[in-house]
């Protein structure tokens, strides 16, 4: 094997097995992959031919991959394939596309480079969809090609420094090192036969000192690894004490708060979502708090990640969510209602009895997270039954303000009368519709003086979701009915492309929870009307545009930032079952073989030997033929790679002509002037200083025209 074909060889295979990495991952259909395949083994015969594509063509048909990556998506997303992996289906689309266009055209030292490059981009992408312990001997294989590819590269590169006809100047063509280098065969060059040494020691001492950090040290929260700064900062309304109007500041914020990707979420209308935040059950007049009964919180820890934080009648009523939060300065985690589990890499999780969730603080990095919610709640009808009475526990939600205004009780009261409500549900949907219907959406936080509650129901009539949340809670408690406020977020605008809701700051909302003891739930009710709950549309091609991006960000983050402590016990548990069922085989096979006959196994054993002999006569008989495969001196003068050049040498010298030591090859051909001496000595330059190896029928016509001047035929 020359060089140039080691070099070759080591590169096609480093971009093949990345491909397959990608298959069976899941980011390329087996089919594609087959196909891309075929298209490796048709670039690799018309390598260094005229049906190369040309560079121009190749730059042609690459500037086409981007609108048919845009095409490709669109498809995807119409036809609803990829199972929400549209984003990353078509990006390993393009990837193989770009593959196949260098591959097929003429490549210069950057088309290699460019790729390598792809290639690695693919096992990145493969390890975001599965770090399974396949991926990791796939991994394992890919470096191996990829160093051996490096080092050839650079070597390759390297020896094209020395023209070769330079050579003779460095070393005398009748040198001892040239004798000794012609007795080699090509298959014996020492560049080749140590370049695999090398690559696997350099890939053993990689994996001996990066694996273990990768997978074994847990992640930090430090700055190192920030999106860009500090966390969202005055980020308010999810603190224990928070004024009347605080929401309404944080709506006027366009920022990115958290992104959400829910499974199932066809069976759940997403205006019915809510990320809940922080529950409230005091209120001052101007202000909202937690009681002192309601700041006592429960801590749990656990080493595995998963925390339980309450329980379900059934497993298919959860909702799924995995929650990517942007940096914040508030320890808050957000989730639907009635969370049961949250499963992330988190020290901690503090809940208190209003339902809110947090952790540590993440002033500086991103959270990844699940939260399991159940949203079922009781039907219209049983809610209606409710008459238990409330337990002690439970007057703290009927707490009124000292100072309050007494015409929010007749409001109230007069709510009620006119809708004919006789239940705590009736009553509660009756103020929900009253408040959506009669009163106006607004930003302007124009309510003011010492009770800017009754401001708003009397004087103002309009306002932002506090108010009407507040509004409806205080009016609930003045008839005997346990409500709450909740601050948290409205789903957010949906992200097609990325399969999930993004979540800015703007999307801040307040909302009411009912209490209904005879099922011990809270009901959510939002009065806020329509206008205030409507997600502005964006569209035009820079936020199509826009999608995508944040799509190949989301899952850089998930797939490759995100990689966290439960992604390695994950991994662990998952090499542990695969060494348990390799190990289970193991001992079935001795058991079978400790009861098979001497005899079988001798004869399995012999039938191994004659396919591994057939094998390698096969490859000797393709490589030398009938008359090579018995004969030892043929073969070693056929897969020499410059003595056919010594034996014209002595042809020649029989004749008298001999060779000068000032003389080059080509110089001592031309002044002999023979037609078949120069076309030697050309394929000696070739094979000497090209790197390139002989065909069978070039050895075979090089042996007869030596023949031919041996016997003085020529």
């Amino acid at each position: 094997m020359t060089f140039e074909t080691y070099f070759r060889s080591s590169a096609y295979a480093t971009i093949g097995i990345a491909a397959l990495a990608l298959v069976t991952a899941g980011g390329l259909h087996p089919g594609l992959g087959l196909l891309f395949g075929i298209l490796m083994v048709l670039a690799w015969n018309i390598e260094g031919r005229k049906w190369q594509l040309s560079e121009r063509l190749g730059l042609a048909l690459v500037l086409t991959s981007i609108p048919l990556f845009f095409i490709d998506w669109q498809f995807q997303k119409a036809t609803g394939q990829a199972d929400g992996r549209i984003g990353v289906t078509a990006l390993a689309h393009l990837i193989v596309f770009l593959s196949v266009i260098k591959l097929l055209q003429v490549k210069s030292d950057r088309d290699w480079v460019f790729l390598l490059l792809i290639s690695f981009f693919e096992i990145l992408l493969a390890a975001g969809l599965s770090f399974s312990p396949l991926f990791l001997g796939s991994l394992a294989l890919y470096l191996l090609c990829a160093l051996s590819t490096v080092i050839a590269f650079e070597i390759r590169k390297t020896r094209r420094g020395v023209k070769p006809a330079e050579t003779r100047l460095l070393v005398p063509p009748d040198s001892r090192i040239f004798k000794r280098i012609a007795n080699k065969s090509p298959r014996s060059n020492l560049e080749a036969r140590r370049l695999p040494v090398v690559a696997l020691a350099l890939l053993l001492l990689i994996f001996v000192l990066a694996l273990p950090l990768f997978l074994i040290a847990p992640r930090t929260g430090s700055a190192a690894i920030m999106r860009g700064g500090p966390g969202l900062t005055n980020f308010i309304g999810f603190s224990e004490t928070v004024a009347l109007g605080t929401i309404g500041e944080l709506k006027q914020n366009d920022e990115v708060v958290m992104r959400v990707r829910v499974e199932n979420l066809d069976r759940r209308a997403p205006q019915e979502l809510r990320w809940r935040g922080v529950a409230l059950d005091e209120f001052t007049g101007t202000t909202w708090k937690k009681s002192a009964v309601a700041r006592r919180v429960e801590q749990k820890t656990s080493e595995r990640g998963f925390f339980q934080l309450g329980t379900t009648e059934a497993l298919h009523r959860l909702t799924t969510q995995t929650v990517f939060l942007e940096p914040l300065d508030s320890p808050v985690l957000f989730a639907a209602a009635r969370a049961v589990a949250v499963q992330g890499d988190f020290p901690f999780i503090r809940t208190d009895s209003e339902g809110s969730i947090q952790s540590r603080h993440h002033d500086y990095e991103r959270v990844m997270y699940k939260a399991f919610s159940d949203l079922s709640e009781p039907d219209a009808n049983s809610l209606r039954n409710d008459a238990l009475p409330y337990s002690a526990a439970v007057f703290r939600y009927l707490q009124l303000p000292e100072t309050f205004d007494a015409r929010i009780n007749r409001l109230a009261s007069e709510v009620i009368k006119n809708s004919h409500a006789r239940n705590r549900y009736d009553a509660a949907k009756a103020m929900e519709i009253e408040l959506q219907r009669s009163y106006g959406y607004s930003l302007a936080m124009r309510a003011s003086g010492p009770d800017p509650l009754a401001d708003f129901l009397f004087n103002i009539r309009s306002g932002h979701c506090e108010y009407f949340a507040t509004a409806m809670a205080i009016m609930l408690r003045t008839q005997g009915i346990a409500s709450r406020v909740v601050n948290g977020f409205l789903p957010g605008q949906y992200n097609e492309t990325a399969d999930a809701f993004t979540v800015r700051q703007s999307d801040a909302h307040s909302w009411v929870e009912v209490f209904f003891p005879e099922t011990n739930t809270w009901v959510t009710f939002d009065p806020t009307p329509p206008a205030g709950r409507a997600e502005p549309q964006k569209n035009g091609f820079a936020a199509q545009l826009g999608k995508y991006v944040e799509a190949l960000e989301l899952m850089w983050f998930q797939y490759v930032v995100g990689y966290d402590r439960q992604e390695q016990r994950t991994l662990a548990a998952s090499m542990q079952n695969e060494l348990l069922r390799y190990q289970r085989f193991v001992s079935v096979a001795l058991r079978v073989l400790r009861q098979t006959s001497w005899s079988i196994m001798v004869l399995f054993a012999a039938l191994l030997a004659l396919l591994f002999f057939g094998w390698l006569g096969f490859g000797r008989f393709r490589r030398f033929g009938w008359r090579g495969l018995f004969a030892a001196r043929a073969k070693r003068d056929e897969r020499s790679a410059v003595a056919f050049y010594e034996r014209l040498l002595k042809v020649l010298a029989e004749r008298g002509l001999i060779r000068s030591p000032d003389q080059t090859p080509v110089e001592f051909a031309r002044s002999i002037g023979a037609k078949d001496v120069l076309a030697i000595t050309a394929k000696y330059n070739r094979v000497r200083f090209g790197g390139q190896g002989l065909s069978a029928a070039e050895v075979k016509e090089i042996n007869d025209t030596l023949k031919q001047l041996q016997i003085g035929a020529i």
